[in-house]
């Protein structure tokens, strides 16, 4: 056990220093994790959750054509035309970037709606830095709101065995959707106040053309699909992601007929984020690795001790530590760590592991948002401000950054106990 436990804390710490490697060191660690038979070579396929790699990649190529298509800057459009000004569009585009975000990842949502904020900035002479950061905030918080909306809330789901309805109706109870759409409304309010002297009027522009409809269509079946399929019972484990890999076949393989060319098939499997998929699966053997030498039953025995049998105490501690850890450290290794850890602590005082399990969520998805390194969607938008000759400083950040978050924090850490407890 404690090999194991030491050559995970190496693993993390290797995570942590060299960033840009991290799928390359899961799977070196993945590999020695066998080889020192911690977790026996035939176990490995078992560890992998397929259906959560699947939902990933499918999701990844679909989100590809629905930006290519254009549909996003149009519906920012049509908000544009209906705000009285920049205050408004603002916060307009914020809510816009944290509903698509609901759908669709949260890098992608920001490289959609980063464009329109910047021409609207240009338009009106305003920097766009403080724009495209609340742009960013904002779609980390509604990436909990359903089952497809991050890899966090796909890794819950996959873990949970939770389907895309549970996200909004949980056991006769309000889901996290609901949780996280609270946040929303709470957290809006801090930017109407961050941005309440940009009062100069808005001119709606010419509207953008779609050039396509069947991404959107694919979009929203694939939605569809998962909602019909959360009410069969005993369905195969991978439906979900079946579901997705195969909407996003048929995009490509509709875009390769109409260009008479293989391309766009290349381009799907580009689109996949390979390293990301490395990095997942390879931490689920590592996860599974260190399930089987009594890791996880240590920490959770360890948790427990900690707090005592008080539900309280340690749904306390699992929030704000998430949000402690995630505001520094890459949430998607940390949720995929300690979902076992959370479901080994339920078990251990027995009780349901579904409040801890909202509450590590909401902590790990918001806690990104207290700095800028804190969430790949914060990191995104600084990058591109950054190709614009903008500098953003942690200040300018966490201005917006700390307040948005804490607001969101904590409605959702009330929110979730008067529910759940």
């Amino acid at each position: 056990m404690y090999f194991a436990l030491g050559l995970f804390l190496v693993t993390y710490v290797l995570l942590l220093i060299f960033g840009k490697y991290r799928a390359y060191i899961a799977a070196c660690s993945a590999l020695l994790f066998v080889i020192f038979r911690i977790i026996p070579l035939g176990q490995v396929p078992g560890a992998i959750d397929w259906n959560v790699l699947m939902m990933i990649a499918g999701t990844m190529g679909t989100v590809v054509l629905f930006i290519e298509s254009k549909m996003p800057a149009l519906l920012a459009d049509i908000i544009m035309e209906h705000v009285p000004n920049i205050k408004w569009a603002v916060v307009a585009l914020a809510l816009f970037a944290g509903i698509i975000s609901a759908f669709v990842d949260n890098v992608a949502t920001v490289l959609m709606v980063a464009p329109v904020a910047l021409a609207l900035s240009k338009k009106l002479k305003i920097s766009p830095v403080s724009v495209i950061i609340s742009i960013a905030v904002s779609s980390n918080l509604q990436g909990a709101a359903t089952l497809v909306g991050d890899t966090t809330s796909i890794l819950l789901g996959g873990h949970a065995n939770m389907n895309f309805m549970d996200f909004f109706v949980f056991q006769g109870k309000p889901g996290i959707f609901w949780v996280v759409q609270v946040g929303a409304i709470a957290s809006a309010a801090v930017l109407l106040f961050y941005f309440r002297k940009y009062k100069q009027p808005v001119n709606s522009s010419k509207r953008t053309e779609v050039t396509d409809y069947v991404p959107t269509i694919l979009l929203s079946g694939t939605v569809v699909l998962l909602i019909i399929v959360s009410f069969i019972p005993n369905k195969p484990a991978v439906s979900n992601g079946i579901i997705c890999v195969s909407l996003a076949v048929i995009g490509f393989a509709r875009k390769a007929f109409k260009e008479h060319s293989m391309t766009p098939f290349v381009q799907f499997f580009k689109e996949m984020d390979g390293e990301t998929l490395l990095l997942l699966a390879s931490l689920f053997v590592i996860i599974g690795g260190i399930t089987e030498a009594g890791v996880i039953d240590a920490i959770s025995q360890l948790f427990v001790k900690i707090a005592g049998d008080n539900l309280f105490v340690i749904y306390t501690l699992i929030l704000w530590a998430s949000v402690f850890f995630s505001a520094f450290i890459d949430n998607i290794p940390y949720v995929a760590t300690m979902l076992p850890v959370v479901g080994g602590i339920a078990s251990l005082m027995g009780v349901e592991p579904y409040i801890l399990y909202f509450g590590l969520l909401i902590g790990a998805t918001l806690g990104g948002n207290f700095t800028p390194i804190g969430a790949s969607a914060n990191i995104t938008g600084i990058g591109i401000l950054r190709k614009e000759g903008y500098t953003v400083s942690n200040q300018d950040f966490m201005k917006i950054g700390v307040p948005f978050s804490l607001v969101a924090v904590c409605s959702g850490y009330l929110l979730i106990w008067l529910i759940w407890s």
